[in-house]
């Protein structure tokens, strides 16, 4: 087999998947469902349907592009990503592992390569959780993660909720039929830029993904009192911004003395009401983040952060909620597709190391349905979710070359 990309295409393919976008080039915004979104997803059918591919969607939107086997009864092997992008993003996020992977389908399918096992082409729905609040919405209910019942009181920021959205999107049929049986799929492989600067600063061209970090988030809401800024007095005050700035340390303290490199924390929003200059702040919203490979060290780190909340509220008085959105567990990857992926880096002589993956993806969730792991490429110095965000055609064809041997290998 003498697999061969067709880069200049693939990054014709990109280029053009970015052009449909509610923001001006090089930025790429694309939120889930919106007409822009649904626009993307029919151009990725008809490329999927011109490769020969049988497509289907699901009630949540996750789109399946099935090139069929000899043995079509028994396990697929699966690989792709998403689409979606939040505002002001770039245009590899996720793209590389959809485009990436049809054209690793393509590239099997050129060399005469025949499958026993099907190979599936998986565009996942909402991994960004920019409308609803939630990342990786349709890899969560295809594994049942996230149950039926809570997806649809998600809303987004007009109120309108996750089935109302959807059906107005086109999209019919129950969310209790989205989960997916263990033992769907017999493997699966998520090419993705790293989102980080280890691979281009190492100059080493592939990450073979053995761990995926996993986030626990909340929403932070701390009421104090307002009043005039000249009229109360520092002694009676009882600042809501204030104690968040305190607690805003402490979380980055909680991740910092965690005894782990892997222990992230962010603090990403911080709302503030009323937002006067002459006005002592009454209210502030945060939004935590706190990730880790190891979950009862991430734990651990989210139960500091809980008791300076209860020390700041005492000592400030005012008052401190917290309210969990999600803490998922992380995932090993699978030895086996591991492995494979080695195999392939060895054959077409390319160098590669094992890493973690501290951002999350929604290979995170497909790892409690099925064996899993993540090939990473270089970006320019680690810069993702920005306009900037980029990868080179050559480390893109790298990646799917890879791809390709991996997907042929576990389906043969």
């Amino acid at each position: 087999m003498t697999l061969a990309i067709d880069s200049a295409r693939l990054s014709s393919e990109i280029e053009a998947l970015a052009s449909i976008s509610d923001a001006e080039p090089p930025a790429v915004t694309r939120i889930v469902f919106t007409p822009t979104d649904l626009k993307a997803r029919a151009w990725l059918i008809e490329r999927c349907k011109e490769a020969g591919l049988s497509v289907r969607q699901d009630a949540i939107g996750n789109t399946f592009a099935r090139w069929n086997g000899s043995e079509p009864a028994a396990p697929a092997v699966g690989t792709g990503s998403h689409i979606d992008a939040i505002p002001n993003a770039g245009k590899y996020d996720g793209v590389v592992g959809v485009l990436g992977g049809l054209e690793a389908i393509r590239a099997l399918q050129r060399d005469g390569f025949r499958p026993r096992n099907s190979v599936e082409l998986l565009l996942l729905t909402s991994e960004e959780p920019t409308r609803f609040g939630i990342g990786c919405i349709g890899s969560r209910l295809l594994s049942g993660t996230l149950s039926p019942e809570s997806a649809r009181k998600l809303k987004d920021s007009e109120e309108k909720s996750m089935d109302e959205v959807r059906r107005a999107a086109g999209l019919a049929g129950e969310l209790e039929e989205v989960q997916l049986p263990r033992g769907y799929y017999k493997a699966w492989v998520e090419l993705h830029i790293e989102q980080g600067p280890m691979l281009e600063r190492e100059k080493v061209p592939l990450g073979i993904v053995t761990k995926i970090a996993a986030p626990a988030s909340s929403r932070i809401s701390i009421e104090g009192a307002g009043g005039h800024a000249g009229g109360v007095l520092m002694p009676d005050r009882r600042d809501a911004l204030c104690a968040a700035s305190e607690l805003i340390l402490a979380v980055e303290d909680a991740a910092r003395t965690s005894g782990s490199i892997d222990t992230v924390a962010t603090v990403g929003i911080c709302d503030v009401f009323p937002g006067a200059v002459n006005s002592i702040p009454s209210r502030v919203r945060l939004s935590l983040d706190v990730r880790d490979t190891d979950l009862a060290r991430r734990d651990a780190a989210m139960q500091a952060v809980d008791h300076a909340s209860q020390e700041i509220s005492r000592k400030r008085n005012v008052s401190i909620r917290s309210e969990l959105l999600n803490a998922d567990a992380p995932a090993d990857c699978a030895a086996v597709v591991v492995e494979a992926l080695s195999r392939a880096c060895e054959k077409h002589q390319l160098s590669s190391r094992r890493m973690i993956s501290r951002a999350y993806h929604d290979s995170l969730f497909i790892s409690r349905i099925a064996p899993v792991a993540m090939l990473f490429i270089p970006c320019r110095n680690g810069y993702s979710h920005r306009p900037d965000e980029y990868a080179s055609p050559e480390d893109i064809a790298r990646g799917t070359l890879v791809l390709a041997e991996t997907l042929a290998s576990l389906s043969a």
